[in-house]
């Protein structure tokens, strides 16, 4: 794996980690399935990187929509709950991320 992969990777993990631990409230509402799939996306793209399926900008893609999910998430849980059709938003974005990581990761371009 590239430098530069790693300390993008490093910088939008730390980035989305930081405004999470910025709110001066604590989140009272759990969501395992959304935090389980963005580890899993996570390593998903770690692996596409570290194979060379990934080149840096689709690298840079995927990474900027995980980081979209991470805020809709801490804005949805913001107001003490999540409704359904929050949930329901969440649950397309990571469907649609799950298809972005796939279909970039199984296309011709590969990291040189």
């Amino acid at each position: 794996m590239k430098a530069s992969h790693f300390y993008l990777i490093a910088f939008v993990l730390g980035l989305v980690f930081r405004i999470s631990a910025a709110q001066d409230q604590p989140a009272p509402v759990k969501t395992p399935r959304v935090t389980h799939r963005q580890i899993h996306q996570q390593a998903r793209i770690k692996q596409g990187v570290k194979s060379g399926e990934l080149t840096n900008s689709e690298t840079r893609r995927l990474e900027r929509e995980q980081a979209k999910i991470q805020y809709d998430k801490r804005e949805a849980k913001s107001d003490g709950k999540i409704t359904p059709a929050e949930r329901k938003h969440l649950q397309r974005e990571q469907n649609k991320a799950s298809r972005d990581i796939y279909r970039l990761k199984h296309n011709e371009r590969v990291q040189k």
